[in-house]
């Protein structure tokens, strides 16, 4: 519940963080190419305004979406993205309690190493079903033709790529699964230290929220640089060979030395302050809420566990 409300109030800033990750020389090239064919007057503008978009802020490249695509732009896939998001947190979480209760019946409680690779496997646990809604949601979100719906979005995609088109840039997350398990750890972390002295164990609204903005932002700056080549894997073209034969994928680490040679070190870190924005802001109020609504059930059942304990010594 709590990352499907975040990932619909943030929404906006979840598509500019990923068009702004997904601009490479390639896409900037296509996209005169058809502007031009369009209108040949404007080509010298166009090609000025491509070149420096990677260049542009967060409010500069937003505005230059509105302008080009208005503001459904902002909102399309947002069901998508929800149903996944939620989709992914929630089997997270239960693939990480389910580990750490495993872990601690032979090993006692998990210490950071411990609760680093809980969570490296908890991640793994939910590819296999989050990760085609990954990269279905980022298509959407990417395509530039407006006649095309999501359901043909789909149908193209498996058409074109297949099951296998559907885990583009899977390989990502060799590194990439350390984001959610650095996240909560230090969360969780930090968090049992904050409550060891107090009676109830619990975090309040603000200091959950807080807590989940430093843990969120330290663990995206870690690994950005792989977030971003994931995007431009999966939102990338299939190349073909001379002899007109598929060529073989780009690997993860090919890519990230594409993206030097073309932009230096900060082309690893093109995008970083929305996704930063959205992510910080979305983590933030799931796990503020996760706790909220934590606490609400606790407090539901703690009546019914008196009666139940109170009844046990009357007897």
């Amino acid at each position: 519940l709590g990352g499907m409300v975040s990932a619909s109030l943030l929404y906006p800033l979840e598509v500019l963080k990923t068009k702004m990750q997904a601009e490479t020389k390639s896409t900037k090239k296509a996209s005169t190419t058809a502007e031009n064919d369009e209108n040949d007057d404007k080509e010298k503008k166009d090609e000025e305004e491509e070149e420096d978009r990677s260049k542009f802020t967060m409010v500069q490249y937003a505005r230059y979406l509105y302008k080009a695509q208005g503001m459904q732009v902002f909102f399309s896939g947002v069901e998508t993205s929800a149903f996944q998001s939620a989709t992914e947190k929630a089997l997270y979480f239960f693939a990480y309690t389910g580990l750490k209760g495993i872990y601690r019946s032979f090993l006692g409680d998990p210490k950071t190493i411990g609760s680093l690779i809980l969570g490296c496997c908890a991640e793994w646990a939910h590819l296999p079903i989050t990760l085609p809604l990954d990269c279905w949601t980022t298509a959407i979100q990417t395509n530039t033709n407006p006649s095309q719906g999501p359901m043909q979005l789909l149908l193209t995609m498996l058409s074109d790529k297949g099951i296998k088109g559907m885990y583009k840039g899977i390989q990502a997350y060799t590194v990439l699964c350390l984001k959610p398990a650095l996240q909560y750890t230090i969360f969780e972390q930090v968090k049992a230290a904050v409550v060891a002295n107090r009676p109830q164990k619990r975090l309040n609204a603000a200091e959950a929220f807080l807590l989940g903005m430093v843990a969120r932002t330290i663990s995206t700056v870690f690994i950005f640089p792989y977030i971003r080549a994931k995007v431009v894997l999966q939102t990338s073209k299939s190349s073909l060979n001379a002899d007109g034969s598929a060529a073989a994928p780009i690997s993860i680490p090919q890519m990230l030395r594409e993206m030097y040679k073309e932009g230096g070190f900060a082309a690893w870190f093109q995008g970083l302050v929305p996704e930063l924005t959205r992510g910080v802001l979305s983590s933030a109020l799931m796990l503020m809420i996760k706790e909220q609504i934590g606490q609400m059930v606790q407090t539901a059942l703690e009546p019914q566990s008196n009666k139940r304990l109170h009844h046990h010594r009357r007897v």
